[in-house]
């Protein structure tokens, strides 16, 4: 049975009425398990749709103002209707990176645009830098054409100050990792407004893909997040 309805090129033009992307895309070979698509039956193709920059930051903020009431995760909320409802109209299954049980999201989005991790966790990307997203993806039953993914500079290779790794006041990030519990005590506390009202110093503190970067105010909507604010 053929699902899918359209084509590559008019997903991406209803993406971008809400500022969204398509982010690449592969089959799944005859060997992987693939998660089900719209009937249930295994899944042959999927699309990684996401954003580069904050391009869809006022779309989302007029869909919240709209709402009667706080609603939580309203960013995952929005993502899902407004993806949602390219993938019913394309003949699609919506999913989304905070689904249960997860999907491997990261190694999609690495395979779809041959990305690598930087120092932080982000993929970074050679034109957006850590600027840019990953919102959801769209599964199809169908083979979908899309272009072949080549690897792409991976400008934290060649980067010999890493500022990425000296601009946190308790070193959240180090070549030993992640450190969640400092990190969230420091935000939370007198002494993180900084990162309250503007981001994350690390992130910000990278030199690459800055015409990109998030606004204050989506940036601090994001920690506010991450700290439960």
């Amino acid at each position: 049975m053929t699902f899918f309805r359209g084509t590559v090129e008019e997903i991406a033009a209803a993406l971008a009425v809400n500022g969204l992307i398509l982010r690449g895309g592969f089959s799944f070979g005859d060997d992987e398990e693939a998660p089900a698509g719209r009937s249930g039956a295994p899944a042959r193709s999927v699309l990684l749709i996401g954003q580069a920059g904050a391009a869809p930051w006022p779309y989302f903020q007029r869909w919240l103002r709209r709402r009667p009431q706080a609603i939580a995760n309203p960013l995952d909320s929005w993502s899902g209707e407004v993806i949602g409802a390219v993938a019913e109209e394309f003949g699609a299954r919506a999913v989304s990176p905070s689904d249960r049980p997860y999907l491997p999201f990261q190694q999609w989005a690495m395979r779809a645009e041959g990305l690598k991790p930087s120092p932080l966790g982000i993929l970074m990307h050679p034109e957006y830098g850590l600027w840019h997203a990953y919102r959801g993806a769209l599964l199809f039953e169908d083979e979908i054409s899309v272009p072949e993914a080549h690897a792409a500079i991976h400008l934290c290779d060649t980067c010999v100050a890493k500022p990425c790794l000296k601009s946190c006041p308790v070193d959240a990030y180090s070549v030993d990792g992640f450190a969640h519990d400092a990190c969230l005590g420091h935000v939370r506390g007198p002494r993180g407004a900084p990162c309250r009202s503007g981001g994350c110093l690390d992130r910000n503190a990278c030199p690459y893909g800055t015409a990109y970067r998030y606004p204050p105010q989506a940036q601090a909507f994001h920690m506010a997040a991450f700290a439960r604010l």
